[in-house]
């Protein structure tokens, strides 16, 4: 299935106050648009997926986190959550995926299979709890309503990890995403249902249609593995058959900290440095399914950020600031060393620092404090926040997620009002949607969707395209600043100008010559894309 998406100004299409409200930018209100003038033009079943696709479009953007077992996921969601709610230690609430939603009240509630719902309290340490006092083969899944700002305008749903997914978790990622029909209990999940074509419900194909995460993050650690690729996209299977790419997916390195800098070429003995190299090199992996791979320490972003670092953390590593040099460096050799070896600082502190920081938070707090040593505990805080490279993620976050919110809902949805009319086996019901869907892609405000469907094509291979042009086209899709997208930051803008007519000409004379008819189908919206760019810097 193909995914647009992208950001674009201005107004398409009308929709009433009370919807504009709550629907991302201009291109969701279009496609919200779009599906209600068709609801009357189709069947009874298709016009219930499209009631879905306008429920899912008036949400926040859904952010799944996947990667494999023992990766740092659910830290890293209490990390970007900004509370440690998510439990992190295996047991069968880590086998259960758990959708984070603002809420005015916190409260978490178990999702049955058979459609019962029940209040599950917070733990003593105001986390979920990790084992349930329930017949857990009848849990569906968990919704965590918070009342964290974060959440407003992202859900964020913790899956999983792969690898570890036995098939009862894999049903309830399904059925939680959509891509299975909820059954009855005792009914065979290998069989069909029966639907009744004129009841209005979804049937297991149209809930897969319209069903699925908008984004991923997807948490990968320092193992380079070539089938990280297989496994993202295993993962966007999954989760509705939708495509990660550059505009709907990044990636993590989590645990940066594990590096041994020494193993890697070019680091000159730097954690950090040798992190951003082997994220430059796992990026190169994943090209062209995610927009970057950014390093990260999750446990120490998850402990500054979530408030488990306290008062007393500090006063602890205040005192371990006084060691002897000789001292300190033999017990930051390893964890058992660090814990056993003869101090004035408690074992048990000790042993409470290292959960919370690793040893490499605890020498950047010590190196700190060394520094500074009247250094807040707040101060001593916000250092640990800045090493964990908890900002450069959440900044990625803003600029392919965020920012591009409009596009990719309305992108998702354009994607599952196909899917859900082609799912129809009506041809004259799969004409009427392609022909209003193709007059709303005609419109020049509307052509960073077409733009990114052509993306779309080239980066899955569906059209096949030499590597400098795939290049170019991955270029100025995936980017929403035009001197990135030029490929020219930072040039004066007479040359992107120059530049971008340039491009458009070459690019509509390959169209017309040489191309192959689906090579010529993406050249054409390439083209329109350098034009557009160009009259809008020649507007500037």
């Amino acid at each position: 299935m193909a995914r647009f998406g992208g950001v674009t100004q201005g107004r398409i299409g009308l929709t009433s106050a009370s919807e504009q409200q709550h629907l991302a930018g201009p291109l969701s209100a279009a496609v919200a648009n779009l599906c209600q003038r068709l609801q009357p033009q189709v069947s009874a079943r298709t016009a219930a997926g499209f009631r879905e696709v306008l429920r899912r479009l008036s949400a926040p953007l859904q952010v799944a986190v996947a990667g494999r077992i023992k990766s740092g996921k659910s830290t890293l969601v209490n990390a970007l959550i900004g509370r440690r709610v998510a439990p992190t230690d295996v047991g069968e609430c880590t086998r259960l995926v758990t959708r984070f939603q603002y809420g005015t009240v916190d409260r978490v509630e178990l999702v049955f299979f058979d459609g019962r719902k029940q209040v599950l309290p917070f733990d003593v340490g105001g986390m979920i709890p990790n084992d349930l006092e329930v017949d857990f083969d009848k849990v569906s899944h968990l919704e965590a309503y918070l009342t964290n700002a974060v959440l407003r305008d992202l859900t964020v749903i913790d899956t999983p990890g792969l690898g570890s997914l036995d098939l009862a978790s894999v049903k309830r990622t399904e059925q939680l995403l959509g891509a299975a029909k909820h059954r009855k209990p005792g009914e065979d999940g290998d069989d069909e249902p029966e639907v009744d074509e004129e009841s209005g419900d979804l049937d297991d194909t149209s809930r897969n249609a319209v069903a699925g995460a908008e984004a991923v993050l997807y948490v990968v650690t320092q193992g380079v593995r070539a089938d990280d690729q297989q496994a993202l996209a295993a993962f966007t299977a999954a989760t509705a058959s939708r495509e990660a790419g550059p505009v709907n997916a990044i990636a993590v390195l989590n645990k940066a900290d594990t590096i041994t800098p020494e193993s890697v070429t070019g680091s000159d003995g730097d954690v950090w440095k040798a992190a951003t190299i082997l994220a430059e090199k796992q990026a190169a992996t994943l090209k062209p399914r995610v927009a970057d791979v950014i390093p990260v320490i999750g446990l120490l972003a998850e402990s500054a950020e979530s408030g488990g670092f306290t008062s007393a953390d500090a006063d602890a590593l205040r005192s371990l600031a006084q060691l002897d040099d000789g001292t300190w460096e033999t017990m930051l050799i390893s964890a058992d060393i660090f814990t056993t070896w003869d101090c004035d600082v408690a074992t048990g502190t000790r042993a409470r620092l290292l959960e919370k920081l690793d040893l490499y938070g605890i020498r950047c707090a010590v190196d700190a404090i060394k520094a500074d040593p009247d250094l807040t505990a707040g101060a001593l805080r916000r250092k640990l926040l800045d090493a964990s490279g908890l900002a450069g993620v959440r900044g990625r976050l803003d600029a392919v997620f965020r920012a591009r919110a409009d596009g990719i809902k309305a992108a998702a949805a354009l994607a599952s009002v196909t899917a859900l009319a082609h799912a129809s086996g009506d041809p004259g019901e799969r004409q009427r949607v392609h022909d209003a869907i193709e007059v709303l892609l005609a419109k020049p405000e509307a052509h960073q969707l077409r733009l990114l469907e052509a993306l779309t094509l080239v980066t899955s291979g569906a059209v096949d395209m030499p590597d400098d042009l795939a290049e170019e086209v991955l270029r100025v899709g995936s980017s929403a600043e035009i001197g990135e997208q030029l490929g020219m930051k930072g040039r004066p803008h007479k040359e992107l100008s120059a530049y971008a007519l340039e491009r458009a000409g070459w690019w509509r004379s390959f169209a017309s010559f040489g191309a192959t008819p689906a090579q010529s189908r993406v050249a054409h919206v390439v083209h329109r894309a350098y034009f557009l760019i160009w009259q809008q810097l020649r507007a500037q």
